[in-house]
């Protein structure tokens, strides 16, 4: 049973420290961004594929050329684990545990707090694909079968449901939900 809980983060608020820059720490940049371009990285690593430098150029990335080192952790609020090795991921893991924040570690479900999931993305419209950790390549598969499945249009539809709902302010939360719910069941 997949029991995580979904939640969309507001990455601007937040500070993101992404500790590797291979390739797996370039799927981690890539997606973050891809998903929220105002997102706040830092990101370490002694060394730094040139593609993570060019997605430096158009969004709010902090690269520090360096080996990972305690005195990094507190760099970020959310922390993803992205180097390749797997001894210095566990060591990772359990330094930011002790300090409370929120870790990834890629590849390694049992020392991930939250996973990344495949993002759809259709203008206002997101929808996060999670298979609890165990294929994320199934996810991938699924973010692209719905992207092509979801019409462009659909963020019309968002922005008009949008200002309906901003002409109901005088009705009372069940009216609301009665209303926009009539107006919606016939949509799919």
């Amino acid at each position: 049973m997949n029991t995580l809980y979904p939640v969309f983060l507001k990455p601007e608020n937040l500070s993101f420290l992404i500790i590797g820059g291979g390739n797996v720490g370039l799927e981690k940049v890539t997606n973050l961004f891809r998903s929220s371009p105002n997102a706040k990285v830092r990101l370490i690593s002694k060394e730094v594929l040139p593609e993570i430098y060019t997605f430096a150029e158009d969004f709010e990335i902090e690269i520090i050329r360096d080996s990972f080192h305690e005195k990094y952790i507190r760099l970020g609020e959310i922390v993803i684990v992205a180097t390749d090795n797997r001894l210095l991921n566990i060591n990772i893991h359990r330094k930011v545990k002790k300090i409370g924040c929120i870790v990834n570690v890629a590849d390694m479900p049992d020392f991930c707090d939250f996973y990344m999931g495949s993002i759809v993305v259709k203008g206002d419209l997101k929808i996060a694909i999670s298979t609890n950790g165990k294929s994320p390549t199934l996810a991938k598969r699924m973010r692209e079968w719905l992207t092509d499945l979801l019409p462009d249009e659909i963020d019309v539809l968002v922005q008009n449901l949008h200002t309906y709902r901003n002409t109901l302010f005088r009705d009372s939360f069940e009216e609301k939900v009665q209303k926009l719910n009539k107006l919606t069941q016939s949509f799919f």
